[in-house]
């Protein structure tokens, strides 16, 4: 009876918005009427917990996500390790960084297809791409503004969010520092507690072979984790073998190195974030080699309920470009084209 009572008045006053901006009422009240919305029409504010969930997104990583043991390890004790702690001091803060199509976004979205019903179409979910959201620099302050406000509001709906920003590096300095204090180790900011929120950030680097006779990477880190994939090759070590250990200090130290002197490194290398130590873990995603290729082509058969041979995918992983231009070991584009590119191979 009260749910039927409610409903109506709850559709008049949000018919029109993306979410409840009831000015004239006091959070509080914001807070009941978003929670009514979220818990008894939408059933979507809270992600699962289980431990089926987390054995879900184990699995995932582990048969969708190819070459990327440390992206694998490192993304499910992350976000196991949040769930599990429910007195966390402060919101989870991941930061993906590596060669364009190797798997940043596909985890971003393997998490929010785990955490939440509907994936990243979630209620819960936000995605963020800095050059489509933040397109000029002239409107930074209205940016900033737009931006908090729309976190915060998606907070107090659903205190157990994700944030994904896209295409980091390519973020205001400014933009990421205004919205710093939700990521930071506070009780609450205005009355408002993001400690149960997580955000991730994907920075990309882009392979240029024009520039040298090797390979250039844009933006910060990726020439560090290339360089470590093609120095373990060349000495006949596995690459299976490279280690935390091996990346994360070198990509954290690297960033700190091209603070106010790199400036093309990016905004979101410039930010405080970075300065202030508030990105949990730095998850270094590896370039691809052919091997990893034919299996994102198995993949990309398989979405479309075909079965290729080996000699398809061989042709599919062939009409790959491959760098540097001595060893061709890496595909230039990751697995970015693959579904696309299979349809010339189609019968």
């Amino acid at each position: 009876m009260f749910a039927r009572w409610l409903l109506p008045l709850v559709c008049a006053l949000t018919a029109e918005a993306d979410f409840f901006h009831l000015d004239s009422i006091s959070n509080v009240s914001t807070y009941y009427f978003n929670y009514f919305y979220c818990n008894i029409w939408e059933g979507e504010c809270q992600p699962h917990q289980d431990d089926a969930t987390q054995q879900g997104l184990a699995k995932d990583l582990q048969t969708k996500l190819h070459g990327q043991h440390l992206a694998q390890s490192v993304v499910l004790k992350a976000i196991q390790g949040f769930i599990n702690n429910p007195e966390s001091n402060k919101p989870l803060t991941l930061s993906f960084h590596g060669w364009t199509g190797t798997g940043k976004n596909f985890v971003a979205r393997l998490i929010a297809d785990n955490l939440y019903r509907d994936g990243v179409k979630s209620e819960c979910v936000r995605l963020f791409i800095a050059p489509f959201h933040f397109p000029h620099a002239r409107l930074l302050d209205t940016y900033k503004g737009q931006l908090r406000e729309a976190i915060r509001d998606l907070v107090l709906r659903c205190p157990e969010t994700l944030f994904i920003f896209d295409e980091a590096e390519k973020l205001h300095p400014g933009l990421i520092d205004a919205i710093k204090p939700y990521m930071d180790h506070y009780d609450n900011v205005d009355g408002v507690s993001y400690r149960r929120a997580i955000f991730i950030f994907l920075s990309v680097q882009i392979c240029d072979k024009h520039v040298t006779a090797l390979y250039h990477y844009s933006n910060i880190g990726g020439a560090t984790i290339n360089d470590v994939a093609l120095d373990f090759w060349h000495s006949g070590q596995n690459r299976e073998d490279i280690g935390m250990e091996d990346l994360e200090h070198r990509l954290r130290a690297e960033t700190l190195e091209t603070q106010g002197v790199k400036p093309e490194a990016g905004g979101f290398a410039q930010s405080e974030l970075m300065s202030d130590h508030l990105i949990d873990f730095f998850v270094p995603f590896l370039p691809l080699e052919y091997r990893h290729v034919k299996l994102c082509a198995r993949d990309a058969y398989a979405a479309r309920g075909l079965e290729a041979d080996e000699a398809t995918l061989d042709e599919v992983a062939k009409a790959m470009l491959y760098v540097p231009k001595e060893e061709r070991l890496f595909s230039a584009q990751g697995c970015k084209s693959i579904p696309q590119r299979i349809n010339f191979f189609l019968p």
